[in-house]
């Protein structure tokens, strides 16, 4: 008689298989699910070491020349600024440093042109913008708003172009006739002599220093904020790159030979505020006398009206900062 077949072995058995498939499968799932989660993470981290940088159209009438192009959607500079706050609020948040220029309309039709790029593309001001990028006058967003930032970014572009002028008329002053002196050089290390001298003779403190000179095509005008300390030996605390604008603007006056001037205004904790001044003559730093700067400080400067001197301010002549003139 033949024996009966063992069903319940063989659907266990089978049950087994199907157990054993379905972890398999299971866990397949999850490694390859884990594995695409480990991948989007890992590009998620390194998005936040990609920086970014933002054309900002700060002025009404640069917005409004954008407008033309059909591919820019926005139609309220108001609105559009909102939108940008929003978007560096959302990139800061994520932790991707972004940069903030000012995207120039004139430029980028100048850029297109060029390039051969269709101006009325996101494409073509992707590029235009990444090209503002290396320019250097950008500046961090680093969480201000929008309001505050934009009068800095302008400041910061002024600041730039003022510099870029600066140094092309220290590069096309030329040469000495009779010594052969690249005069724009020359030029630039006195202005680096006189600011040490200017620094030393203000003493401890914090200074704040005007250098002013008109040229044929720009009024070049550089600021300079600076701290002296107790120790003559430790160099003074200059921010950023103004030391090197303050001293590029006072070359390209000294290297031109025209008018101009120089204010600097020292406040201490022991004293009030003290000024003294200089004025640009032929190619030299001349000092100016306490009237002298109290009349020019005191006095509109569109209007030609006098202006009430400030409480608590001295008046004070200028002292020597500047060497023998060259022959030039």
């Amino acid at each position: 008689m033949p024996r009966k077949k063992d069903t319940t072995r063989t659907n266990s058995t089978a049950g087994t298989s199907r157990t054993t498939r379905t972890t398999r499968t299971t866990r397949s799932t999850r490694t390859a699910r884990t594995a695409r989660n480990s991948g989007t993470d890992r590009r998620r981290r390194l998005r936040r070491e990609v920086p970014g940088t933002i054309g900002l159209l700060a002025d009404a009438g640069d917005f409004a020349a954008m407008r033309t192009y059909r591919s820019f959607v926005f139609d309220d500079h108001q609105d559009y600024l909102r939108h940008v706050d929003g978007l560096l609020r959302s990139l800061a948040a994520e932790g991707i440093h972004t940069t903030v220029v000012l995207f120039d309309p004139e430029e980028y039709a100048e850029y297109v042109a060029e390039h051969g790029l269709d101006p009325d593309t996101a494409e073509a001001r992707t590029l235009f913008t990444a090209e503002l990028a290396g320019t250097g006058a950008g500046l961090p967003h680093a969480g201000r708003p929008i309001d505050e930032l934009v009068p800095l970014l302008v400041d910061e572009a002024v600041r730039q172009a003022t510099w870029e002028y600066a140094t092309a008329l220290l590069a096309g002053v030329g040469s000495c006739a009779d010594c052969g002196e690249d005069i724009g050089q020359a030029s630039f290390e006195r202005a680096t002599a006189v600011l040490r001298r200017l620094m030393a003779g203000a003493g401890p403190g914090r200074h704040h220093l005007v250098c002013s000179v008109p040229t044929e095509t720009e009024q070049l005008v550089a600021v300079l904020h600076a701290e002296t300390g107790t120790d003559p030996g430790v160099p003074p605390r200059m921010e950023g790159r103004d030391g090197l604008d303050f001293v590029t603007v006072l070359a390209a006056g000294l290297a031109l030979g025209g008018p101009g001037g120089l204010v600097l205004r020292s406040t201490t904790e022991d004293h009030g505020d003290r000024v003294h001044g200089w004025r640009l003559d032929r190619g030299r730093l001349a000092v100016l006398s306490a009237a002298a700067v109290f009349n020019a400080y005191c006095t509109d400067a569109d209007t030609g009206e006098p202006v009430a001197p400030e409480p608590g301010v001295e008046y004070c002549p200028g002292y020597e900062v500047d060497g023998p003139g060259p022959h030039h």
